[in-house]
């Protein structure tokens, strides 16, 4: 249960994840509509058709209980200049259609359809015409009108199972609807559906996790927060988080902020955002690297699962361009590899982070370790470490995403830590913290319940080394570290050049090194270099020396090795046991199945 603080401070229980319909069955019914086009598309064009109907038809069925009002307040208002306060407020949002048709009035008139129906959109008012841009759907009307397939689908859509207004199915519902949608395309041209959305289970642990420190706050009065989503998909995070945050307090003041780079995405995250009420001019749609639609805006809150494992060639040449302006830009600290991107979305989030703001942002396990000392991803580590801006990292469990099994963390950013969480950075092992899911859906076959989530939060709340369990699969492991232990110095060692005699060649007063020979050693931030130098190298090499002109100062979060827990290998006694044992059974059950005697060669 969650529970909604108001301002009298009034308590009221709610329950999470709140659905009002089977959102299998409602997927399943529009999916099925793309029947009608199977002739004339193939399944991963179906989208073309389907993703934009659906976001009409939603637009339709909201707007359906004040048409006629909008529609006598427009003939009242149409001489003016200026009339779209006048039809939202008829409306009661903050789109509208002034045109005479709706889906029921098409219907109605078959041999006209095409005509009636473009009628129909022109009707719509211009943030919803932008929308429809994006989803370039003009083409595909005309192509469905030539096959005949333009009213059957309106048909379809306008039965009353396929109903989709605000009044029937809440924001979140219809996100989990479009969610299911853009996977079933997406699996149908093989391509990744985790790229375009991010299961609840795990939006939701994020967003406790970053609404964990801030509860206080959140009561008191007056509370204006606001979260922006880089790489927003169909604009879920963003639904969530603004969800979790009127939970704990009804009367704040939530405005969203989200990009995305897929036009027809983005559409959907517009469209949701007109019909919840929001701002839909924060909704902005271009590639957030190359292409920032925020430049200068600051947030309370980031949270993101950008591409990983991605190439950013495309975006390669503004990228280096804004390296180049070192701090005036977002790059300046250092640029990773052209085959993964990811950790250019940590330094764009970090730069859209107010001075007390947080960030949740998932990884895979390359941005913990990838890259060399003096490489861009050490640096960017070498940057969040050395500001103290690394608060916590979560291993999430394996096939929690619809698009990949691999090991996947949660990196919760905080540039005004509390003050016992200063200097250290947590680390939260919760791969075991899952149930199996009774079907999968892609490659997801486990979720994160409720009881996991609430603990996951619970160990990132305690701040304690310490092992936690619901039960004896389900286990939870913290462990608190000083930023400096993730730091090491990259030192160079020299060994002589020598000579056909063995000697040691000088060039000039200084000893020449072999370059053959030459090495390099990670030491500890935390251990003294000579030191270890004496310990570690000298008694096998003593000729050998550091060149300190190459020293370089790395980091790297070696997350699976502080978790690692020795098995002892099966003694061989108990192994022949369990041989014995199954020679025995196998012998057993041939000799009932056939008869026979099975001796086994001592």
């Amino acid at each position: 249960m969650l529970t909604i603080i108001t301002k009298g401070g009034k308590r009221v229980n709610t329950k999470a994840n709140q659905t009002t319909i089977n959102i299998q069955e409602k997927s399943s019914l529009i999916w099925s509509i793309a029947d009608f086009i199977r002739e004339y598309y193939k399944p991963h064009e179906y989208g073309k058709v389907i993703l934009p109907m659906t976001v009409i038809k939603r637009f339709n069925d909201t707007l359906q209980p004040t048409k006629q009002k909008v529609l006598d307040i427009y003939e009242q208002v149409k001489h003016l200049e200026v009339i779209d306060g006048f039809l939202q407020r008829a409306s009661g949002y903050q789109f509208y259609n002034i045109s005479e048709y709706d889906f029921e009035k098409l219907v109605d008139d078959s041999e006209h359809v095409e005509e009636n129906f473009r009628a129909y959109l022109n009707g719509f008012s211009e943030n919803v015409q932008d929308i429809l841009e994006n989803f370039d759907f003009d083409r595909e009307i005309t192509k469905l009108s030539n096959s005949g397939m333009l009213f059957l689908i309106i048909e379809a859509f306008n039965k009353p199972n396929a109903y989709m207004g605000a009044d029937k199915i809440t924001s979140v519902d219809m996100g989990y609807i479009f969610e299911d949608l853009v996977r079933r395309f997406s699996e149908s041209y093989n391509e990744q559906a985790g790229a375009h959305f991010t299961s609840r289970d795990i939006i939701y642990l994020m967003t406790d996790i970053l609404l964990a420190t801030d509860k206080d706050i959140l009561i008191e009065e007056g509370v204006a927060k606001t979260v922006y989503d880089q790489t927003m998909g169909t604009s879920q995070m963003l639904s969530c988080m603004e969800e979790r945050l009127l939970q704990l307090d009804s009367e704040a003041d939530v405005k969203l902020f989200g990009q995305e780079l897929n036009p027809e995405t983005f559409a959907i995250a517009k469209a949701d955002m007109l019909i919840r009420g929001g701002n839909s001019d924060n909704m902005r749609q271009g590639n957030t690297l190359s292409d920032d639609k925020f430049k200068d805006y600051t947030f309370d809150y980031v949270i993101s699962n950008p591409p990983f494992g991605i190439e950013w060639k495309v975006e390669k040449k503004s990228v280096e361009d804004e390296h180049k302006l070192g701090d005036k830009g977002r790059f300046g600290i250092g640029l990773p590899k052209i085959s993964d991107g990811q950790m250019l979305f940590d330094l764009n989030g970090l730069k859209k982070l107010k001075d007390d703001g947080r960030m949740a942002i998932i990884h895979n396990g390359s941005s913990l370790f990838t890259g060399a000392a003096g490489s861009g991803e050490s640096e960017i580590r070498r940057y969040m470490l050395e500001n103290d801006w690394v608060d916590a990292i979560i291993q999430l469990p394996n096939d929690t995403f619809y698009n990949t099994g691999i090991t996947t963390y949660i990196w919760i950013i905080d540039k005004d830590k509390e003050e016992k969480r200063q200097g250290k950075v947590q680390l939260i092992n919760a791969s075991k913290m899952y149930e199996n899911r009774r079907k999968n859906i892609g490659n997801k076959r486990v979720d994160i319940t409720n009881e996991c989530r609430e603990l996951i939060v619970k160990v990132y709340g305690d701040f304690k080394n310490k092992e936690y369990k619901l039960d004896d699969d389900k286990v939870c492991e913290s462990k608190i570290f000083n930023n400096e232990e993730f730091g090491f110095n990259r030192i160079t060692i020299e060994t002589p050049l020598l000579d056909e005699d063995g000697e040691i060649v000088k060039k000039g007063k200084k000893i020449a090194p072999d370059t053959k020979k030459r090495d390099y050693e990670n030491v500890p931030l935390v251990e003294d270099i000579n030191e270890y130098f004496e310990r570690e190298i000298k008694p096998y090499n003593p000729n050998a020396w550091i060149d300190n002109k190459k020293t370089k100062v790395g980091y790297e979060i070696p997350f699976t090795r502080y978790f690692y827990k020795y098995e002892a290998p099966e003694k061989s006694e108990d192994i022949a046991e369990r041989i014995v044992a199954l020679e025995d059974e196998i012998s057993e059950s041939l000799h009932k199945l056939f008869g026979m005697e099975v001796a086994y060669n001592e």
